[in-house]
């Protein structure tokens, strides 16, 4: 009778074994939306945080995609002006399901940020300073140091296979920590030597790019390495066409009616135009195109002042969604302010001003991703066209632990070297990154507690 049981037992552990490894049943675009809604919200962290979220959930825990077709996709938005973690979102929602999931994807990582940075724009501007909002800003950023530590971490970790892959993150690093090197040069540059060496020397970028197919234990995810690709994401020169005009009439129609409505000149006209600039200006993230943005928003049309724009960074660093969003904050401001559509619906104006400069900074993307998704799709199994890609996110494994350096040093020194350190801010990042690496504790838990010890501590002061 025990051996009975133990043999029943070993099949039980056998079937169960099996079914961990074979692929997931078929996702549903129901499915899919939930999981799209459910991002929108707790996508915190900066890209570097959203871009561990997914991979946490759709790789890791859900399978819904492969390690190795989720790091193609993220190499070819790492390259692209724009949102890395909102355009990969679109690219895997477009993968899975279509033009309609994609742009689904893409809309829902974007939406709650923007009705919240509204609500927390109007607090703002009608009531000042808010003890709550500065406490969530004290509590969460020494997280979302240790966050972006973890990240840098993480992806390091399953990026860098080899000494190559070590040495371009390690030069990556030094270009931009002590010389200052501008992103999109660093990322040129990585791409330009990934595709020399995948050309003429292959056998440097095999071991990272089929790492994950020969380990024992990999299991299998519905969009895995080998699966075909599917019919709606082949390449197609018609297709092309019609995803740059259908791009192109979306822009149009709004800017002209903007422009025939109101003129070249009116505020709602110059924010559309700025933002349309600034969306193909964003190479290497948020933080590179932040100049551009305080130069035009600031001194040129003078928008805002440089203590609002500071204080908008401040709110786009602890909402949901891409730290771009700040745009949207920049235009609530800017409209409240100039109260182009009279004194009694100041409100209305900033919310018109958010949406239109969100729209205009955003459509960009969708574009990007929807044209260009056809042809990576394409190359995921060809070495000397993964190679600059590869490439690619080993040098921003680099970039990204400079940003986590530079995090730190103001959450610890926020006025210099010179100034104060803050001890309970060292206390607060030490403390989340043994949740983060020891525990394993959720990203949007850490980032709670941070931000609630953050409000205490400011009320209790």
């Amino acid at each position: 009778m025990d051996g009975k049981t133990k043999l029943v037992d070993n099949r039980r552990m056998a079937t169960h074994q099996i079914s961990n490894n074979d692929s997931p049943a078929e996702v549903s675009f129901y499915q899919a939306l939930l999981f799209w809604l459910k991002l929108g919200f707790i996508s915190f962290g900066g890209p570097a945080g959203q871009i561990a979220i997914m991979h946490e959930e759709l790789v890791v825990r859900k399978r819904w995609i492969s390690e190795k077709r989720f790091l193609h996709a993220l190499n070819f938005c790492m390259v692209l002006p724009g949102p890395e973690a909102q355009q990969l979102a679109t690219y895997i929602g477009w993968l899975m399901h279509k033009t309609r999931g994609g742009v689904l994807a893409g809309v829902l990582f974007v939406l709650p940020s923007l009705f919240l940075l509204i609500a927390l724009s109007w607090v703002y501007m009608a009531w000042g300073e808010v003890p709550w909002v500065a406490g969530i800003f004290y509590g969460i950023k020494p997280a979302v140091t240790a966050i972006v530590f973890q990240a840098s971490h993480r992806i390091g970790s399953r990026a860098l296979k080899n000494n190559l892959l070590w040495s371009i993150a390690g030069l990556s690093f030094v270009a931009i920590f002590v010389f200052n090197v501008p992103f999109p040069v660093i990322v040129i540059s990585a791409a330009i030597l990934g595709y020399f060496l995948g050309r003429y020397a292959p056998h440097l970028f095999q071991s990272s790019s089929g790492h994950t197919s020969t380990s024992a234990n990999k299991q299998s995810a519905w969009i895995d390495d080998d699966t075909p690709t599917p019919a709606h994401a082949l390449f197609k020169w018609t297709r092309l066409i019609q995803v740059f005009a259908a791009g192109l009439l979306l822009w149009a129609i709004p800017m002209l009616w903007l422009f025939f409505i109101y003129g070249w000149d009116h505020t709602l006209t110059q924010m559309s135009w700025f933002f349309t600039k600034a969306a193909l200006l964003t190479f290497g993230g948020a933080y590179a195109v932040l100049p551009y943005v305080y130069q035009g928003a600031v001194n040129d049309f003078s928008w805002l002042s440089a203590t609002q724009m500071m204080d908008g960074l401040a709110l786009g660093e602890t909402t949901p969604g891409p730290l771009i969003m700040i745009v949207a904050f920049v235009a609530f401001v800017g409209g409240y302010a100039k109260a182009f559509f009279g004194a009694d619906a100041i409100f209305l104006a900033g919310t018109i001003a958010a949406c239109f400069v969100t729209w205009f900074t955003f459509l960009p993307s969708f574009i990007f991703i929807l044209a260009g998704g056809p042809f990576i799709e394409s190359t995921h199994q060809q070495i000397k066209l993964t190679a600059p890609l590869t490439a690619i996110t080993a040098a921003v494994v680099g970039v990204v632990l400079n940003l986590a350096l530079f995090f730190g040093y103001y959450v610890l020194w926020p006025q210099g070297l010179t100034g104060q350190f803050d001890w309970i801010s060292l206390i607060l990042a030490l403390t989340s990154a043994v949740a983060l690496f020891k525990y394993k504790a959720n990203v949007i838990h850490v980032i709670a507690v941070s931000a609630t010890i953050g409000v205490a501590l400011t009320y209790l002061h």
